[in-house]
């Protein structure tokens, strides 16, 4: 089997591309941003009508109209990838198209399966599931770094509550606000809490009118972006990971934040729910509820939450991993593509 990868942004020189014997990786990357999308579609069709593969899978539901095309001209199956926000209220009447058209449809999460159902009218029997994985080598297990107490002004024994999140007007969906709203009565339970939010975006100048109207200037900070290399150290900063998201389609930050053995809260309305298991991972509140949301928080840090799993690291790291890891993923995806394979070992398959 040969495949045949396109990527819109990347250039050649991108780093972390899995390379593999009868892989070819296919860059737009180089083009400008207005010539890029235009490109990059010529170069799926132009190349999927030269090659013919046997499958096409477009890895967002953007890409999914030129797949839809190809499979016009020339025949081609093809699956699509549905993730979260980019899945709900399609109004473009040629992705619609395309997703009705598709042979398959891959959802992350049973929340984004259900709202693809409940919105577009597609036949049930064509939506598999088939979770996020992440990067299990990134994420480990370590004692609080001091160079980040050092930077935020903190100590070792102080409790903390982690979000990472990008602080956008459209993704306040993430839940920070709620957590905010929660912290004086945490903060009265526990004097000493502080709350990292992790994250950049145009939201930040409301976010610090919040904390200064609930007066949370001395016990949140604000970090902006941060590299990439930092992100494990910062999930090991916390002594609980919240999110009580209510519109995310899976959320890879909660196994990031799991796979370093933290305690973590989703919320119960979305895909939260499969990325912990349904509370086999962590806990899980109504996103709306400020009360439950602060309770919970509470309990996490005082060590009281009912739940024996979060307060072993190695094992809920070792859960994780067995759930959502690269294998577990791998494996489901085979199950899926086995047909094509079997039916023929020398097939094209571009991604």
């Amino acid at each position: 089997m040969n495949y045949h990868v396109f990527l819109k942004h990347d250039t050649d020189n991108s780093e972390n591309l899995f390379h593999r014997n009868r892989t070819h990786f296919h860059f737009a990357g180089i083009l400008p941003l207005p010539l890029r999308t235009p490109s990059f579609a010529t170069q799926i069709i132009s190349s999927g009508i030269w090659q013919r593969p046997n499958l096409v899978i477009s890895t967002h539901l953007n890409f999914t109209v030129a797949a839809y095309w190809l499979k016009r001209l020339v025949g081609i199956p093809y699956w699509t990838v549905a993730h979260g926000v980019e899945a709900w209220n399609i109004q473009r009447p040629a992705l619609q198209t395309a997703l009705q058209y598709a042979d398959r449809i891959l959802a992350v999460s049973s929340y984004t399966r259900d709202r693809l159902l409940k919105a577009q009218n597609l036949d049930p029997a064509k939506i598999s599931l088939l979770p996020n994985t992440f990067d299990t080598s990134r994420f480990q297990i370590k004692l609080k770094p001091q160079y980040l107490l050092n930077r935020y002004g903190l100590t070792a024994k102080q409790p903390i509550i982690l979000t990472v999140a990008r602080l956008d007007s459209i993704e306040r969906y993430k839940g920070y606000d709620q957590i905010l709203q929660a912290l004086p009565e945490i903060r009265r339970q526990v004097p000493t809490i502080h709350y990292l939010l992790v994250g950049k975006g145009s939201d930040r100048p409301r976010i610090e009118k919040l904390i200064a109207q609930l007066n949370l200037q001395e016990c949140v900070t604000l970090t902006g972006f941060i590299p990439d290399d930092e992100l494990c150290d910062h999930y090991n900063m916390c002594d609980v990971f919240a999110m009580p998201s209510k519109c995310e389609g899976f959320g890879i930050v909660y196994l990031e934040a799991l796979a370093c053995g933290k305690p973590t809260l989703g919320g119960n309305q979305d895909g939260a729910i499969d990325a912990l298991c349904h509370g086999e991972l962590g806990a899980l509140v109504d996103p709306d509820d400020i009360g439950a949301i602060a309770q919970t928080l509470i309990q996490i840090v005082q060590g009281t939450y009912p739940h024996p799993l979060i307060y072993q690291p190695e094992a809920l790291r070792q859960k994780v991993i067995d759930t959502f890891g690269f294998e577990r993923f791998k494996q489901t995806l085979a199950t899926y593509l086995a047909p094509y394979l079997m039916s023929n070992q020398s097939a094209e398959t571009h991604f």
